[in-house]
């Protein structure tokens, strides 16, 4: 019998997509929703589970930026064979995006155990969601907002990318929020920094998705709630980045901020009341 049923996962799946892109932080809005329907959020096949509704999200992103990648893709072709093109921005761009990947690769092999384990904790997701607003709100205020896609550099990739890392130990940072402030500091504007957010997730999220779906389809998880969550998760998603970046072209993170701390904070009386389980 599966751990998580067809309804199950497709709320689940649409917490996901509605989640994922936004900078609240995919993972501990799971990690509530799972903790609410008593589905236990240690589990092998729910983190597996977890892991692969992601793939649906990064679909959507696949399908949303398809033009952009398919340039990226290309200039990355073009350049290992034409010494050339090799000084094209895109070109570069595609590498960054590679490079900037193995710091979070190494860290999620490395620290899986803590990951899984006491890092999983709810009280640990709603600490981080109280934080990671304290670093978006002066991560906003810090950036002078000056610098478009075109002016991302290798620095700004790898630092970017690492800051990945904070999301990945703790839950409800959010991996979103993390890049996207982190680029912020470095002065690209929302809109740049959203974008570079987006880019740099692809991969990683791809790769958890598949290095996790042995364990989501041998430890409990079904087919059937596997594939609900992951469409859920893939729809929801094209819309919710869609909806972000006509927002931040527009508008500051003071909303998400301010809706982090709600949530921690309601986190928090949750647990404390025996509501929900760490």
């Amino acid at each position: 019998m599966s751990v998580i049923s067809v309804g199950q996962a497709a709320v689940l799946g649409v917490v996901e997509g509605l989640t994922e892109f936004l900078p609240v932080s995919s993972t501990g809005h799971l990690k509530i929703v799972e903790g609410l329907m008593k589905i236990p959020v240690t589990d092998d096949a729910v983190v597996g589970f977890t892991a692969v509704i992601q793939v649906g999200a990064i679909a959507a992103v696949l399908l949303y930026f398809f033009k952009d990648i398919a340039r990226f893709a290309s200039a990355w072709v073009r350049g290992l064979t034409h010494p050339a093109e090799r000084r094209n921005h895109d070109y570069r761009f595609a590498w960054w995006v590679i490079y900037a990947t193995i710091p979070i690769v190494a860290v999620g092999l490395l620290a899986k155990p803590l990951i899984e384990g006491p890092l999983a904790s709810l009280w640990v997701v709603g600490g981080s969601l109280i934080i990671g607003s304290g670093f978006m709100w002066a991560a906003d205020r810090m950036g002078r907002h000056k610098r478009g896609e075109g002016d991302v550099t290798f620095a700004d990739a790898m630092i970017v990318g690492c800051s990945q890392i904070l999301a990945l130990l703790f839950p409800g940072f959010s991996r979103s929020g993390a890049t996207i402030s982190t680029a912020l500091i470095r002065d690209l504007d929302r809109v740049a920094a959203t974008r570079l957010s987006f880019f740099l997730g692809i991969p990683a999220l791809t790769g958890a998705g598949l290095y996790e779906l042995k364990d989501a389809l041998g430890a409990g998880v079904g087919a059937a709630p596997l594939a609900v969550g992951t469409v859920a998760s893939f729809v929801v998603a094209y819309a919710s980045i869609a909806w972000l970046l006509r927002f931040v072209a527009k508008h500051s993170f003071n909303a998400f901020v301010l809706y982090r701390i709600i949530i921690g904070v309601a986190l928090f009386g949750l647990l404390g009341t025996g509501v929900i389980g760490a």
